[in-house]
Order: C-alpha cells, then structure tokens, then sequence
C-alpha cells in the first residue's frame, strides 16, 4: 500500500513540481534513495513488486522529489491524519462489500 500510495500522489500532479513526499514506510524512503540504482542495475530481478517501483520510478523521474521518513504513529499530524483517513477508507470499502 506505501508503494501505491506514494505512485498515486505523484499520479496526481498535473505538471513537474518540487515535490516534499513525506512516507512512514522506509521501505520506501530508501528504495527510492538508496537501493533503485541496484535494483536497476540488476534490471530488476529479484525485486518485489517490481512493476510498482518501476511505475514509481517513472513518475518520481518527472518531479524534483526530497524523500523524507517520519516514524508513524508518533504524533505527527499529518501521518496521523492521513492513518485516520486510510482506517475511514478501509470501514467504508468493507461497509460497501456486505
């Protein structure tokens, strides 16, 4: 879901911007600022979810990305707005199925 959701906001922007993407996944923070150039070098082998990343890639190459990691559920309050968000989107989707 972290890949998902950093691929969709970056989806979102209609033009090349300067873009401060905040994530409490390092997963993500650090496949995006430390392990591509590997990941690519290896042309992608052995990497999971390598159609996202690829995906992720290309969109973060149109935008001037900082990357920053925040721990989650520590008080900040955006990554506890967006958790809240995300719990309100979950009860509605299983609301919805039923």
């Amino acid at each position: 879901m972290e890949l998902t959701a950093a691929l969709m906001a970056l989806k979102a922007l209609k033009e090349s911007c300067r873009v401060d993407l905040y994530t409490d996944s390092e997963y993500v923070q650090k496949g995006m600022k430390e392990w591509m150039p590997q990941w690519k070098a290896r042309n992608w082998k052995k990497v999971m979810n390598a159609d996202l990343w690829q995906a992720l890639d290309i969109e973060a190459a149109l935008h001037e990305i900082t990357w920053h990691w925040v721990r989650g559920h520590d008080g900040h309050p955006e990554n506890e707005r967006v958790d809240e968000l995300a719990s309100q989107a979950a009860l509605n989707a299983s609301s919805a199925a039923l």
